[in-house]
C-alpha cells in the first residue's frame, strides 16, 4: 500500500487537473475488477492495527477534542448488552461487550495530556490504567465517584443528547445512579458530551486515511465482481441472486455488511417519473437493462457506503448507448458540483443550498443526500440533504464541515435517454471520500464508466 503522503499527492494531482474535459473524462475515475485485487487481513491480524490506531487516537486526538469541547473530564458508563454506541470505538480489541458494568474515565491534565482510566470488574489493559477492579457494584460506583472528586473537574461530559443517537448512550438508570453517588456540588458540573462524541466519531486520523482506500476498494471490488458475467447470466439471473452473491462474497472475505445490499433494474418501457424519489424494480435481468446496487461494509473499524451502475449489453451491442453514457457523465458533473461546495466551517445546509444553486444553473435534475462516514455507516456529522427533504435539515444540517472527515457522496440525477424513447433514467451514485480541508478526495476513485455485462 502506498504511504498516506503519496496517496494524498496522487489525489491532489487528480483534483488540480480539469474536472471536466471536452471528452467528458472526470477526475479520480477508477475501474476495479475484483476484490481479489486487495489483501484482507484475518481477524487475528486485524487486532494489532486496530489497537495501534486506537492508541494514537486516545493519545493524540482525544485531548485535542476534549479541549475543543471545553471538557475537563469525560465519562463513558455502560452495561453489558446495553453498550453505549461510542464504547466499541474506545476499547482495545478483542472486545465483545461491556462486561457487567464498565466505566471509562478520561481526565485532561494541566500539561494537556490525558489520563485514561477504567473502573471495571475486569481490567481492560493498555491503553487504560485500572483505577479499580473487583466484584461489588456498589463499591465500583463509589470508586468512580472518588476518582472524579480526586481530580475536581469543572466540566464533566456525559453521553446524553436530544438529537444525536450516538451521543445519547448513557441510560436513564445509570444516569440516576451517577447522580446518587456524586457529591451534590459535582452534579451541576455534569454536561452533555454531545460535541465531543460527534467530533470523535467524525474525525479521521492520518493512520486511518492510509487504510481507508483498502476498505473502500474491497467494497468496490465486490461490486465489480457482482456486475459481471461471472455472476450474471442475462435472462436467467435475478436481482435477488446478485444481492445474495454480494452478501455471501463479503461473508467469504469475513467483512461484515452494515446493511443488506440492494440491487435493482431499470429498462426501456418501464416508466421513471420526474417526481419519483427512486426508480427501479426487481426481477430477472434482461439484455438492455441498467442495474444499480447499494453496498456498505465495515473493516478495520471503518465503514463504506457505495452505489454504482451497470449495463447489460444487447446482442449486437459492443458498448453502452450514448444516452446512458451521457446520463452517467451528468451524474459525475453533479458530484463535482457538490464536492466543489465543501468548505471548512460551512454547514451541511449551506453546502446543500450552494449545490442546488449550481445544479440549477447547469440544468441538472438532481437529489442530494450526502452523509458522514467513519466508525458507522450513517455517521454523525453534517447532513447534506435527505432523500425525502431537499431543504434544510434542522440540527444535523446545521453541523459544520471539518477538515479530515469522511463522507458518502450520495445522490442521484434523472435524465432523458434518446435510445429509450426519451424515457427518464435515474443514475444513483454514491462514493466514499474524505475532505482534507481544501478538497474532496475519493478514497478508492469513483465510477466514471459503466460496468458492462456482455
Amino acid at each position: 500500500m502506498k504511504s498516506f503522503p503519496t496517496l494524498l499527492a496522487i489525489a491532489c494531482a487528480f483534483l488540480t487537473s480539469n474536472l471536466l474535459a471536452k471528452t467528458d473524462t472526470f477526475a479520480q475515475g477508477r475501474q476495479l475488477l475484483s476484490a481479489s485485487e486487495f489483501q484482507v487481513l484475518s481477524p487475528r491480524q486485524r487486532v494489532a492495527p486496530e489497537n495501534q490506531m486506537l492508541t494514537e487516537r486516545l493519545e493524540q486526538l482525544l485531548p485535542q477534542l476534549m479541549a475543543e469541547a471545553g471538557l475537563d473530564m469525560w465519562l463513558v458508563v455502560n452495561r453489558e448488552y446495553a453498550e453505549d454506541p461510542v464504547y466499541f470505538t474506545l476499547v482495545p480489541q478483542p472486545t465483545f461487550a461491556a462486561r457487567r458494568t464498565t466505566m471509562l474515565l478520561f481526565s485532561r491534565k494541566a500539561d494537556g495530556s490525558l489520563e485514561k482510566l477504567s473502573v471495571n470488574r475486569y481490567p481492560l489493559g493498555a491503553p487504560y490504567e485500572s483505577a479499580w477492579s473487583g466484584g461489588d457494584l456498589a463499591a465500583q460506583w463509589q470508586a468512580l465517584a472518588a476518582e472524579i472528586v480526586k481530580r475536581s473537574p469543572k466540566q464533566i461530559g456525559i453521553n446524553v443528547s436530544e438529537h444525536w443517537p450516538v451521543a445519547d448512550g448513557l441510560t436513564s438508570g445509570l444516569h440516576q445512579q451517577l447522580l446518587k453517588v456524586l457529591p451534590a456540588e459535582y452534579q451541576p458540573r455534569l454536561v452533555s458530551a454531545e460535541k465531543l462524541v460527534i467530533r470523535w466519531f467524525e474525525q479521521r486520523t492520518a493512520s486511518e486515511l492510509q487504510l481507508y482506500p483498502q476498505v473502500v476498494g474491497l467494497a468496490r471490488g465486490v461490486i465489480a465482481e457482482a456486475f459481471s458475467n461471472k455472476v450474471i447470466t442475462p435472462g436467467v439471473t435475478t436481482t435477488d441472486d446478485v444481492v445474495w452473491y454480494i452478501r455471501e462474497r463479503f461473508e467469504q472475505l469475513d467483512l461484515p455488511v452494515w446493511f443488506t445490499p440492494s440491487v435493482s433494474l431499470q429498462r426501456a418501457g418501464t416508466s421513471c417519473q420526474a417526481d419519483s424519489p427512486f426508480c427501479g424494480s426487481s426481477g430477472i435481468i434482461q439484455r438492455g437493462d441498467a442495474l444499480h446496487t447499494d453496498v456498505g461494509i465495515c473493516y478495520l473499524k471503518l465503514c463504506t457506503d457505495t452505489q454504482e451502475m451497470a449495463y447489460v449489453l444487447k446482442n449486437g451491442e459492443s458498448d453502452v448507448p450514448a444516452g446512458l453514457k451521457q446520463a452517467l457523465a451528468t451524474g459525475n458533473r453533479w458530484q463535482d458540483l457538490l464536492t466543489n461546495e465543501f468548505r471548512a466551517g460551512r454547514t451541511g445546509n449551506e453546502v446543500l443550498a450552494a449545490t442546488h444553486k449550481a445544479a440549477a444553473k447547469a440544468k441538472i435534475n438532481h437529489s442530494t443526500y450526502t452523509h458522514a462516514l467513519g466508525f458507522v455507516g450513517h455517521a454523525p456529522g453534517p447532513t447534506i440533504g435527505m432523500w425525502d427533504n431537499q431543504g434544510p435539515t434542522a440540527v444535523q444540517g446545521d453541523w459544520p464541515v471539518y477538515a479530515n472527515t469522511a463522507y458518502a457522496i450520495e445522490g442521484n440525477i434523472k435524465q432523458v435517454v434518446p435510445e429509450w424513447q426519451n424515457q427518464l433514467i435515474q443514475i444513483k451514485l454514491e462514493q466514499s471520500a474524505y475532505f482534507d480541508g481544501k478538497q474532496v478526495i475519493y478514497l478508492a476513485g469513483r465510477q466514471t464508466q459503466w460496468h458492462l455485462i456482455r
